[in-house]
């Protein structure tokens, strides 16, 4: 079943991050990774204002999406990007599609 890290930053130095961002897509795929979204125009639809920004990556597995993590080489690229700011990073499963077809089959059949 597919995964999905969803990482948000804080970038205060735009310098060490660029440097950092050189490796990463190289890393990703070595983990049948691909990103889904990489820092593109967002806007914030609930809670405080950000100017965060946000990467979506997707892998395989959650195994897979782990060790990318916790690979030398990534280990090697978060160096790189320390003290560029403050990042968030959560690994997640993906929702299985037949759960969603049952639950949105179920949600059609209430109304308000």
């Amino acid at each position: 079943m597919p995964a999905y890290i969803i990482y948000r930053a804080a970038v205060t130095d735009w310098a060490k991050y660029r440097e950092y961002m050189k490796h990463t897509p190289r890393i990703i795929a070595e983990y049948g990774g691909r990103f889904v979204v990489r820092g593109g125009e967002s806007v914030v639809l609930e809670g405080p204002p950000s100017e965060e920004r946000v990467v979506v990556l997707e892998f395989p597995s959650l195994e897979k999406a782990k060790l990318f993590y916790d690979s030398p080489d990534y280990t090697k690229a978060r160096a790189l990007r320390a003290g560029a700011g403050e990042a968030r990073m959560i690994a997640v499963e993906a929702y299985p599609d037949e759960d969603w077809q049952k639950v949105l089959a179920a949600s059609q059949l209430e109304s308000f």
